[in-house]
């Protein structure tokens, strides 16, 4: 009898183990004006995408932190029906800014409390190497 409640425990014990822990990338793009998160698997394939705008209506408050919660919040219960527990975060910025928006911290933040782990944060704000010349004309006096 004993050895039939080992044997049941055994094959318990190793399904946890093949249980592989779902990774997911988190695309996170943070302006000034906006956020966007937007959650694949590793292929690339779409779990969920989160904006502002579907957090809030009011326009102003897209870029808000506390909204920024929220969208996490979504994102965290659409990854977790999809089994994910691991994260890849990717920030970017608008190019050329020098720091992302003020919400980004606030979902990596978020995302860590609703039990996921994090495994790499990585900053993609795309940096311009040359390229065409600058808006605006030259500034003070010209000889």
């Amino acid at each position: 009898m004993t050895s039939e409640k080992e044997n049941f425990e055994d094959e318990t014990k190793e399904k946890k183990k093949k249980e592989k822990e779902i990774e997911a990338i988190i695309n996170i793009y943070t302006s000034f004006n906006n956020t966007i998160v937007h959650a694949t698997d590793i292929s690339g394939k779409t779990i969920s995408k989160v904006t502002g705008g579907m957090v809030t209506k009011h326009g102003r408050l897209k870029a808000n932190p506390t909204i920024a919660m929220f969208i996490a919040k979504r994102i965290a219960e659409n990854l977790k029906e999809a089994g994910v527990k691991s994260l890849y975060i990717k920030i970017r910025a608008k190019t050329r800014n020098p720091a992302p928006g003020p919400g980004a911290h606030s979902i990596v933040k978020s995302l860590s409390r609703e039990g996921f782990k994090i495994l790499n944060i990585l900053d993609t704000t795309k940096i311009p190497r040359g390229g065409p010349k600058k808006k605006g004309g030259r500034r003070g006096r010209r000889p």
